[in-house]
């Protein structure tokens, strides 16, 4: 039998920690996304991605940036914009500087929709994370989400 590092263990079990907490989250708001609204996190994530686009310079995503935002590959992406775009919540159009380029906005079913599962996904990240401030594996974790103060959306660079 072979020693292990303490660090090496250290870092393994904050990862795993990480993981769970992480796990624990997305399950909780997908349950809450699905029963309220008929949306997966997924969804949930891209219309909000989407939803902060705007007219301005560098104000509209492109499909890569959209698909990094929503940590997902380029190919996923393109399925579930299509997805959403077939169950009207979002609209493609072609770039008007660059006719190789496409966007996605959300159309006004899309905002609507969106306005609606916010609160839900605010009130289920919240009950999520009470839950597991009460686990000592997962407190420090939740303490240092909570005193995070970055925007809640990923921005393109």
């Amino acid at each position: 039998m072979t020693a292990t590092a303490p660090a090496l263990t250290a870092l393994a079990h904050g990862w795993c920690a990480l993981s769970l907490l992480h796990g624990r989250i997305e399950s909780h708001l997908e349950h809450a996304l699905q029963t309220g609204h008929g949306l997966s996190v997924r969804e949930y994530s891209l219309l909000d991605v989407l939803s902060r686009q705007h007219d301005g310079e560098g104000g509209h995503l492109q499909m890569k940036q959209v698909a990094d935002a929503v940590v997902l590959s380029q190919s996923a992406t393109t399925r579930l914009v299509t997805r959403l775009e077939d169950r009207g919540l979002l609209s493609r159009y072609l770039c008007p500087t660059d006719r190789r380029g496409i966007y996605t906005n959300v159309s006004d079913a899309g905002l609507k929709l969106l306005a609606e599962a916010r609160p839900t996904n605010e009130a289920a990240l919240r009950e999520a994370l009470t839950e597991a401030a009460a686990d000592p594996r997962l407190a420090p974790l939740v303490r240092t989400i909570e005193a995070t103060d970055a925007p809640s959306a990923v921005t393109a660079a």
